[in-house]
């Protein structure tokens, strides 16, 4: 997969996390999108790893594994990284 359909899928799978999200995050437009770039990667390794398959282009597949990708470090970041 190239790069620039590593960073499409993790936008759109950003988005995605984004909006399944709970709470009320003031997090800005960069800091979404580069989440959701990196929770992309983090669910393709963890599929990978795990299931034996990952992310093979643009489908709907790889935009529901950096969907939960993102969600799940969209998650972990709430968590750690911010206050009250």
């Amino acid at each position: 997969m190239s790069m620039l359909s590593w960073i499409i899928v993790g936008l759109i799978g950003g988005a995605l996390g984004k909006l399944l999200h709970p709470g009320n995050d003031s997090n800005g437009l960069l800091r979404t999108m580069l989440l959701g770039i990196l929770g992309g990667v983090m669910g393709n390794a963890l599929c990978t790893k795990f299931l034996g398959w990952g992310m093979t282009g643009i489908d709907i597949r790889s935009v529901g594994i950096s969907a939960a990708g993102s969600l799940l470090l969209l998650l972990i970041y709430k968590r750690f990284f911010k206050k009250g």
